[in-house]
């Protein structure tokens, strides 16, 4: 009887035990899907520690690491959970991501081809494989931005910045005053509430009606600047409307400036209270908002939809996107520029990591094709988004909870560098006229031809060119005289403009015979030398053969020094370097009035990045201690 009641007091024990993780499982999975993340890690790891459903509290802790964006964390658990039997599928590509997150590329990339060998039909596993060299393409790719944190970040969330006149509008939680008393769990931070920032920097909370004691999300303007959309939770009049799922929504809203407030706050009509819509982006023009919807009927996930706005704001049933833009994943945080492309954040096509910032393409009869990775800096191994560019298409906002921020998420402003061209027009130095049919050629510093132009009745020509680089351009055409000018692109910023523009014009002169000339080379010098070394002797042997063969011909001499030394130093050794170029040409029988001029520069005509205080190899000096020929005349 002893034993029987042993017996009975441990099952007693064990099923009372049983109940209680029954019951921590339930609130963990409460917690989950009202989105109190921090407080169902808790729950799951007390879950953990009693084996109580291991293998499913290790996945839940990695989904809600994911959703809280530290992939980090997600990866350990993540790590345990896929070594269990009979796991879904899904995990592996969770997982792929995670790595990802954490710049783990080889070893996302074998749990994504784990993932693909299940036949899963998912287009993000097509989509990976098709561009599995996207990362090495992403990373080799020329930074076309820099970027930088704004002042007015703080250590709580901070995100969703957009222009209004010259003010930023965004979104954060660092209120310390009601809201402290009502955290999200979420995350443990106050609720989101619409902020401006002046151009000194001053920031406030918007004027008006529009923040309430929830979530207020990012907002869009119409060009007069007098209505405003924006995402809200599902409250309104003081009332708080659940779904029935027991989840507050995110809802679309209107308000319209009234006397420097922004009042009468109205419901849009794409919202239901079942589920979300939210961030909006008004078109230039104002006749269509696009948004972000988890509703149903989607690819999965939240999706990018689109809808037309009427005259007096009302909105009509929104349209997918399709498939080309929004995949499985997510795809949210839309913004359409003033000049039609489509810019989103999304984690479900292939980028660097979490969310990351693409762009639309779009062919001749406006139908988006493709989309395009920004790449970095915009796009980290973190969440990237909210994305907004100014009209001018060169400066802009994005937000990040990358590494080095402030706090949770951060706003940054970027400057996209501007393209370099060189442009000018070709002149007939008889008449001072345009000259047509001539040839430009443009080479780059090894003289191989980059491109050429057949000029037309107005001589011009242009071309895109890259930055930190050096180049000559020559003009040519038959019966004239040809003319090559060396240029680079070093030390040329200008961020302000929407391209930066080299003129370099060239007059041709007639010639009375034609004449192919030699291939002159530019000689160079040692170090704080001016004495001919045998290398410059045997292009300066050229140099004398060809004026003995052309008696017409007239030369200048322009010498050159690097930047090491003192600038009058630099000027006296460039002029005794001119004078030694002059007096061997001159000894070896040409005539000093065939040489109209030799003059030094010192160091002011550098044809690369080497200036004062610049650390360059022995070679990169090299190439600015030189002598050029300039050739005059040729008859």
């Amino acid at each position: 009887m002893k034993s029987l009641y042993f017996y009975t007091l441990a099952l007693l024990i064990s099923c009372s035990s049983l109940l209680a993780q029954s019951g921590r499982q339930k609130k963990a999975e409460q917690l989950f899907n009202s989105f109190s993340y921090t407080k169902a890690i808790e729950k799951y790891e007390k879950l953990i520690e009693k084996d109580f459903n291991k293998n499913y509290a290790q996945r839940q802790i990695g989904n809600a690491y994911m959703m809280l964006r530290q992939p980090e964390k997600a990866v350990t658990y993540y790590r345990e959970a896929v070594k269990g039997e009979n796991i879904p599928p899904v995990y592996y590509y969770y997982y792929a991501q995670a790595l990802r997150g954490t710049k783990e590329y080889k070893a996302s990339r074998k749990w994504m081809k784990k993932f693909k060998k299940t036949n899963q039909n998912d287009s993000r596993v097509s989509e990976f494989f098709e561009k599995q060299d996207i990362t090495s393409a992403i990373f080799n790719k020329q930074e076309k931005y820099t970027l930088s944190s704004l002042d007015i970040n703080t250590e709580f969330s901070d995100y969703g910045a957009t222009m209004i006149d010259s003010s930023i509008v965004f979104v954060s939680t660092r209120d310390p005053g009601v809201s402290i008393l009502r955290k999200y769990a979420w995350n443990n931070q106050p609720f989101l509430d619409m902020y401006i920032a002046d151009k000194n920097g001053n920031v406030s909370k918007i004027k008006g009606d529009v923040n309430s004691i929830y979530h207020e999300g990012t907002a869009t303007f119409n060009k007069a600047k007098n209505r405003m959309y924006f995402t809200r939770n599902n409250y309104l009049n003081n009332k708080k409307i659940k779904d029935k799922k027991g989840t507050v929504n995110l809802k679309i809203f209107t308000a319209t400036l009234v006397n420097n407030e922004w009042k009468n706050i109205q419901e849009t009509g794409v919202n239901s209270d079942q589920y979300s819509s939210g961030h909006p982006s008004l078109n230039n023009d104002g006749t269509k908002l696009y948004f972000t919807s988890n509703r149903p009927g989607g690819l999965g996930g939240s999706d990018i939809y689109v809808a037309d706005v009427s005259q007096n704001g009302a909105l009509s049933n929104p349209t997918n996107l399709g498939s080309i833009v929004n995949t499985e994943g997510d795809e949210m945080f839309p913004f359409i520029h003033s000049e039609g492309t489509l810019f989103f954040s999304s984690d479900g096509h292939v980028g660097l990591g979490m969310l990351d910032v693409f762009a639309t393409v779009k062919n001749d009869d406006s139908q988006i094709i493709n989309t395009i990775n920004l790449g970095k800096p915009l796009n980290s191994n973190k969440d990237d988004f909210a994305y907004y560019l100014d009209e001018k298409g060169f400066s802009g906002y994005i937000s990040s909870n990358r590494e080095g921020g402030m706090g949770d998420d951060d706003i940054y402003t970027f400057n996209r560098i501007p393209p370099f061209k060189v442009k000018g027009q070709i002149f007939d130095d008889a008449n001072g006229l345009p000259l047509e049919g001539a040839k430009v050629s443009l080479m780059d510093r090894n003289g191989n031809e980059i491109a050429y132009f057949i000029t037309k009745k107005d001589g011009y020509y242009e071309e895109y060119i890259d930055r930190d680089a050096q180049f000559s351009i020559q003009g040519s055409k038959e019966k004239y005289t040809s003319v090559t000018k060396t240029f680079n692109t070093f030390n040329q910023e200008n961020k302000e403009a929407v391209t930066v523009n080299l003129d370099i014009n060239i007059v041709l002169k007639p010639i009375e015979d034609i004449i192919i000339l030699a291939d002159l080379d530019i000689i160079y010098f040692d170090l704080n030398q001016h004495y001919i070394r045998k290398d410059a002797a045997y292009e300066l042997n050229k140099i004398v053969s060809l004026m003995r063969k052309y008696p017409g011909m007239v030369i200048r001499l322009e010498s050159h020094t690097d930047s090491r030394a003192k600038d009058h130093y630099n000027l006296n050794l460039s002029e005794r370097r001119a004078k030694a170029t002059n007096d061997y040409i001159v000894k070896n029988g040409i005539n000093q009035n065939r040489i109209i001029a030799y003059e030094g520069f010192g160091e002011t005509r550098l044809v690369n990045h080497c200036s004062n205080g610049v650390k360059c190899s022995e070679d990169e000096h090299q190439l600015n201690r030189r002598t050029e020929f300039v050739i005059i005349k040729m008859k």
